[in-house]
């Protein structure tokens, strides 16, 4: 009788320490590796569909607008053609509200965003830029009659910016004076809005990007006179999800060409009259 108990006892043990390196292989299998990534398939994923969609404001002359034709023009969006020419693709314009670009963005209802997209620290937590291809200001706009002369002018005046554009966050940045004009700094849809606004009295000054503030002055010189003074430097680039490093590569790359073959300095100086962009 002990020896038929000795003997199940060991079988016990034997299964015992069977199943126990089973369970522990089969922990071992199931034990995700850390060190494996998620492939970029972002480039690959552009060229099997043939194109990619731009994102734009196309109330944002002469970055990207609608002609008298209602097709979309503009700087950015020649930039753009001209970069998806050389990629091999087609690419497609998606106008979008502004204020929600990064949801867009993350969200793949585009693929880019490139319409004057202004590159700052809190954006670039959130998506991928290029490198810079221009430089900006964003300046302060106002009627020729105006007796603002600086920034410090104007505290109690009603000023004007674009609803979720970077003259807000060039404003804000600018502390003591943003303390003092905050209850007077009013959002629009988009800054042409706020420049009739302007002309026609509702406000009395505007901040603007100077490529925008320039255009729009071009067309009505009368109307409007751009203060010496301004809030600050900024450069446009494209913004990507931040998952999509193999399309930012091709596409960083096909825009530093573009620079060096002299192809932007061309775009600038047809929507510009000079050249402007960032080497």
């Amino acid at each position: 009788m002990k020896r038929k108990i000795a003997v199940v006892l060991v079988l016990c043990l034997a299964l015992g320490l069977m199943l126990g390196g089973c369970a522990s292989q089969s922990a071992t299998q199931k034990a995700p590796d850390k060190s494996d990534k998620v492939a970029d398939t972002s480039w690959d994923d552009i060229k099997a569909k043939g194109s990619f969609t731009v994102g734009l404001d196309d109330n944002f002359p002469p970055m990207g607008f609608r002609d008298e034709k209602n097709n979309i023009v503009g700087f950015d969006i020649d930039l753009a053609k001209e970069a998806a020419k050389r990629l091999g693709v087609q690419v497609k314009f998606q106008p979008i509200n502004w204020d929600t670009k990064v949801a867009e963005l993350n969200g793949k209802n585009i693929d880019v965003i490139w319409n004057g997209l202004t590159i700052t620290d809190e954006l670039k937590k959130q998506i991928l830029f290029t490198t810079p291809y221009m430089s900006d200001h964003q300046i302060i706009v106002v009627t020729p009659d105006s007796a603002v002369k600086t920034k410090a002018d104007l505290v109690g005046k009603k000023v004007g910016v674009q609803a979720g554009s970077s003259a807000i966050e060039a404003v804000q940045q600018d502390k003591a004076i943003y303390e003092k004009i905050k209850n007077d700094l009013l959002e629009f849809k988009d800054y042409q809005l706020a420049l009739n606004d302007l002309k026609g009295g509702g406000l009395q000054a505007v901040v603007v990007d100077e490529v925008v503030g320039r255009y729009s002055m071009a067309k009505e010189p009368k109307s409007y006179k751009i203060l010496d003074d301004n809030f600050r430097t900024e450069d446009f680039g494209v913004g990507l999800r931040m998952t999509d490093k193999a399309f930012q590569a091709q596409l960083e790359k096909v825009i530093n060409d573009m620079k060096k073959d002299g192809t932007a300095s061309e775009i600038s100086k047809k929507w510009f009259g000079e050249d402007i962009i960032k080497k």
